[in-house]
């Protein structure tokens, strides 16, 4: 226990149920949507405090995003946490990119290139 830690424990996931094979079973709607909420508030509140990268900035993410950040660590997995944390500093780093090759005069190419990304539609 740390310094400042409370004598009540912060509130966890439940343990996922196990399945008759042996595997965890994955989180219900519910469960997914509760992670989502309480992802896009942490991520308001690291916005409001120009916080892109949470995991290197960790001191300044705890300092003004305590409650949001540990909201989100209690309803999501550990492996979603660190997933949607990467994926915000990937697509800052992809729209800065893409901001600055419009500044040089890059233009956007019709189609697109390989199969596709499931989603998205061929312009």
């Amino acid at each position: 226990m740390g310094f400042f830690s409370s004598s009540t424990p912060s509130p966890t996931l439940p343990a996922p149920k196990i399945s008759s094979d042996g595997a965890p079973i994955a989180p219900d709607r519910t469960q997914r949507a509760k992670c989502w909420e309480a992802r896009d508030g942490y991520f308001r509140c690291l916005d409001k405090n120009n916080i892109v990268d949470s995991i290197t900035e960790h001191n300044k993410a705890e300092r003004g995003c305590a409650k949001e950040g540990r909201e989100f660590e209690g309803n999501c997995a550990s492996s979603w946490v660190t997933y949607f944390k990467k994926r915000r500093v990937m697509e800052y780093q992809k729209n800065q990119t893409l901001e600055k090759l419009r500044k040089e005069g890059a233009q956007e190419m019709p189609g697109v290139v390989g199969a596709g990304v499931p989603g998205q539609s061929p312009q």
